[in-house]
């Protein structure tokens, strides 16, 4: 196995970058709501907006942890499906990925 390092800071550094995005969505849900009928309207679909957001962050921090702790295991880099090598392009696009293009490709096509 290759030394992972650069893969790992960019790991940790996507980490930093969604905790805090989840952290600022936390705190701007819990501003308190208009008393306007019309900017209450323009807050929820704020609010839909944001939990979105947050739901997209939370899975991508728990992809990044998983990723970190098959760098843990010495299983980072090899693909979850088909155990083949995950291609360096594609773990420097998508560190966190656990599955080699062919396989990825079958999952969102299947």
């Amino acid at each position: 196995m290759s030394d992972y390092a650069e893969y790992r800071q960019a790991l940790l550094a996507k980490r930093r970058e969604l905790l805090e995005r989840v952290t600022a969505i936390a705190d701007d849900k819990q501003r308190p709501a208009s008393a306007d009928s019309e900017e209450q309207a323009v807050e929820l679909e704020n609010e839909e907006v944001l939990s979105a957001l947050d739901e997209e962050a939370r899975a991508i921090l728990s992809q990044i942890d998983q990723a970190l702790q098959r760098m843990e295991q010495g299983e980072y880099g090899l693909c979850r499906a088909c155990g083949k090598p995950i291609a360096p392009a594609r773990l420097k696009a998508i560190p966190q990925a656990a599955l080699c293009i062919d396989c990825a490709g079958k999952q969102e096509s299947g």
